[in-house]
């Protein structure tokens, strides 16, 4: 069991129980000192550390789960603590998760604990660094973003920084940020270097695995993006190039229906969550290095970590039920191929996006923070966004979402 680093699920409800981190209630007066090798016996026996797996061609090895901070991590210091008990130490924020308190909240953990900086493996992002108008506008942007996530966060470095937060133009990984990837690295304010994607992400995947100075890439993955060939072939391209592959937005929710009951229905008989079978499919696919989920809570911690340890595997029956679900439920999602939505709507190139914050504001709780994205949409768009004709864009959808029912019900939550 120890070899493995794994345990079954009558053990780990066991250990559950006596480290007190019951899903429903869970005591917080336990903390880990460390999560490496070095751990005691009695340690380990209390806390199994989630499994590793090495990132790409860095050769390092990181944990399968990690631990995504799109919240105020200043306020939910608890969540990192117990995070780290369970070998959770991959933690990913970006300069503008929660105003900045996401990046402050890690930072306010350092400060209180320098000596554990060296078992975190942690991650940022230049937010909206990507948007200025040229190629040395926005390297000089990623510098700035850079020099304050270290900042706010009370490192001298960063182990891998995304410095194109949602890539959506390939054409973007440029020489102007080759040059720069190197020289940070020379000046060791990073370790390695990749970007985050959530629109056109085949075509993104495809690019970097060309490119030897990507060392990893954060997509959205999950058992929907699973079923696109296109998708599969770009992760695959990655893989043999030795970029390390994160996955996120791996529980791709919708709304309830008579489907998802049935899904629940399925792998509830067998001991799994809805959300702990979605991350055992993607965590399946040995080419992802780690799965990424924004939690701030306890209790959402527990039961990701318990799908992470539990040695059950998802059986290529289950996966044809996911092909299924995904199949009839399809105009629920959006998949995020913009370039299909931009060619047939070029004068408004935020369909993609509307659809993304809509899921937040419908599928996440997070309101605000779909609110604070759509009003980033120049307001000369917002305004005319009732009276486009969406008809082209919903002809090429591969997912047949009906766009203009799901535009006028992101202007009615949103604005």
């Amino acid at each position: 069991m120890k070899k493995q680093n794994k345990i079954d699920r009558r053990d780990f409800l066991k250990t559950v129980a006596a480290a007190g981190l019951a899903p429903a209630f869970v005591s917080t007066k336990a903390m880990a000192t460390t999560n490496d090798a070095n751990t005691s016996e009695a340690q380990e026996a209390k806390f199994p550390q989630v499994p590793k797996r090495k990132l790409g061609k860095t050769g390092i090895e990181v944990p399968c789960l990690a631990l995504g901070t799109m919240f105020d991590v200043g306020e939910n210091q608890i969540v990192l603590i117990k995070a780290l008990q369970w070998g959770v130490s991959y933690w990913d924020s970006a300069y503008g998760y929660s105003g900045g308190n996401s990046e402050l909240g890690i930072g306010k953990f350092i400060s209180r604990n320098p000596e554990m900086r060296k078992d975190l493996f942690i991650t940022s992002k230049a937010s909206n660094a990507r948007k200025e108008p040229t190629p040395q506008a926005i390297v000089k942007k990623v510098e700035e973003r850079l020099q304050a996530s270290l900042k706010r966060m009370n490192t001298n470095h960063i182990d891998l920084y995304y410095g194109v937060h949602g890539l959506s133009d390939p054409t973007q990984l440029n020489d102007e940020l080759r040059r720069w990837v190197e020289d940070a690295k020379k000046r060791k304010l990073i370790r390695f270097f990749g970007f985050s994607t959530h629109r056109n992400m085949a075509q993104c995947l495809e690019a970097a695995a060309k490119l030897d100075w990507i060392d990893a890439v954060m997509t959205s993955y999950n058992f929907r993006l699973m079923q696109d060939a296109e998708m599969q072939a770009a992760v695959e391209a990655c893989h043999k190039a030795g970029i390390g592959v994160i996955a996120m937005k791996t529980q791709a929710k919708e709304i309830q229906t008579e489907d998802d009951k049935k899904l629940t229905e399925h792998f509830l008989k067998k001991g799994f969550t809805e959300g702990q079978a979605k991350l055992k499919a993607v965590l399946e696919d040995k080419r992802i290095t780690t799965a990424c989920v924004g939690r701030d809570s306890i209790a959402h911690l527990t039961l990701n970590i318990a799908a992470a340890l539990d040695k059950t595997e998802i059986t290529q029956a289950d996966m044809e039920v996911f092909k299924q679900y995904a199949n009839a439920t399809c105009t629920g999602y959006c998949a995020g191929c913009a370039r299909l939505c931009d060619a047939a709507l070029p004068d408004t190139p935020y369909v993609s996006d509307i659809m993304r914050y809509l899921m937040y504001y419908n599928n996440y709780g997070d309101r605000q923070h779909a609110r604070e994205l759509f009003a980033q949409i120049p307001g000369s768009v917002r305004d005319k966004l009732l009276a486009i004709d969406y008809s082209p864009a919903e002809a090429r959808c591969p997912q047949r979402i009906p766009i203009a029912k799901a535009v006028a019900e992101a202007v009615r939550k949103l604005t």
